[in-house]
């Protein structure tokens, strides 16, 4: 099923009576202007930043401490930036890095990003820098959006049921702003962009606000037991216990569409894969992972011989899915299970794997390094990377 929403929002004052009819939110958010036209135009340049004529990757690093430091990967240039929180887990849209930590999420600002324009990208430069923390309590789910510099990132507190969207070009300007925060009462959602708005999915429902954090006038749709999100090439993609929701945003419009899964296999629950490519993929049980194609709009199911904890759809010329297994090893598969190598065991606790258009990187904490791999050659372990603190949390940048 496929609808069309006008994004016509609701008054304020009508939001807390949705509340009590439909399973929206208690009451209305915080508001929080939205950015002009002017703050998302342009090719993702801030003020400050150097663009340049390729991708400037880096591993952003937090030890165990706190510490954060980043380590150029062209370049080999080491930096300190300071310290945050203890980190207990992390992520990244390309540019910030999302840190975990006992009293919610800090932000570190990589200053690398890419601003894919669809046939092409532009490449940018700035001094990174800590820019500041989103208080929270509970598990924060995070989702980011395609471009560093437009739209929000959205986290949601499983536990204290807080959902949250942090403005991207604020964030771009060092501010954390949160464009609305709800107090949603659940034990589990999702808060997810697409295009300026944002679906806030829990209780077997998605909503959509638009940017003033307004619930948009006939926009839930069913989504039982809402868990994982990620944005690709096509839209966003919220996870469902019967299959997936596809939104689209074009204009003044979102297209929200029902993907079912196509058997009764194990869901998946997280997404994962390169960033802003059409296929994403999710574990589904012990020892298999579902490829969602948002192109095409059809799931595919995989089986393969190894117990798994991370999978990943590279969506290149090969269609390569690298994934992590439990022994640590890195491991690579064509879509339709077959492997296209394999590591020796590389990391035990806390490891982190993420994929460019060219090589992997898996951090490994307890060795104190980062792993290069190519993992369209045999996954052949390029290079072992020593980032200026230790990895405890540790992830690419700068894509």
């Amino acid at each position: 099923m496929t609808r069309s929403l006008a994004l016509a929002a609701l008054p304020l004052a009508a939001l807390a009576l949705a509340g009590c009819a439909s399973g929206a939110p208690d009451a209305a958010p915080e508001q929080t202007p939205p950015p002009t036209a002017a703050d998302t135009a342009g090719h993702g340049e801030t003020d400050g930043a150097q663009e340049l004529g390729e991708p400037q990757s880096a591993l952003l690093s937090v030890s165990a401490t706190g510490e954060v430091g980043l380590l150029d990967l062209m370049t080999d240039k080491a930096q300190e930036l300071g310290s945050i929180g203890e980190p207990i887990a992390i992520a990244s849209d390309g540019r910030f890095g999302f840190v975990t930590t006992a009293s919610g999420v800090e932000v570190v600002d990589s200053g690398v990003w890419t601003w894919d324009h669809g046939d092409h990208s532009h490449y940018y430069r700035a001094e990174p820098a800590l820019v500041g923390s989103l208080e929270g309590s509970g598990i924060p789910r995070i989702t980011t959006p395609p471009l560093a510099t437009a739209g929000v990132t959205g986290v949601f507190f499983e536990g204290s049921g807080e959902a949250i969207a942090l403005d991207m070009a604020a964030l771009a300007e060092g501010e954390v702003r949160e464009r609305f925060r709800l107090d949603t009462g659940a034990e589990t959602g999702v808060v997810a962009p697409v295009g300026e708005f944002a679906i806030v999915a829990y209780d077997d429902t998605a909503h959509l606000f638009d940017a003033d954090g307004t619930l948009v006038a006939g926009s839930d749709e069913a989504c039982a037991d809402p868990q994982g999100a990620i944005t690709t090439r096509v839209g966003t993609v919220v996870g469902c216990e019967d299959g997936a929701l596809l939104a689209t945003a074009s204009g003044d419009e979102v297209e929200i569409e029902h993907i079912a899964y196509p058997s009764d296999a194990p869901r998946a629950t997280a997404f994962a894969g390169r960033k802003n490519r059409p296929t994403v993929a999710g574990l589904s049980g012990d020892s298999a992972f579902w490829l969602l194609d948002t192109r095409q709009k059809a799931w595919t199911y995989t089986e393969v011989d190894a117990p798994l904890r991370t999978v990943v759809a590279a969506d290149d010329a090969d269609q390569n899915v690298v994934a992590l297994d439990t022994d640590g090893r890195v491991r690579v598969y064509g879509p339709d299970g077959s492997e296209r190598g394999s590591t020796d065991p590389l990391a035990g606790e806390g490891p982190v794997l993420t994929v460019d258009t060219q090589r992997a990187y898996l951090s490994a904490p307890g060795e104190g390094l980062v792993y290069e791999i190519d993992y369209a050659d045999g996954a052949r372990i390029a290079r072992e990377l020593t980032p200026p603190t230790s990895p405890d949390a540790a992830i690419e940048v700068g894509r």
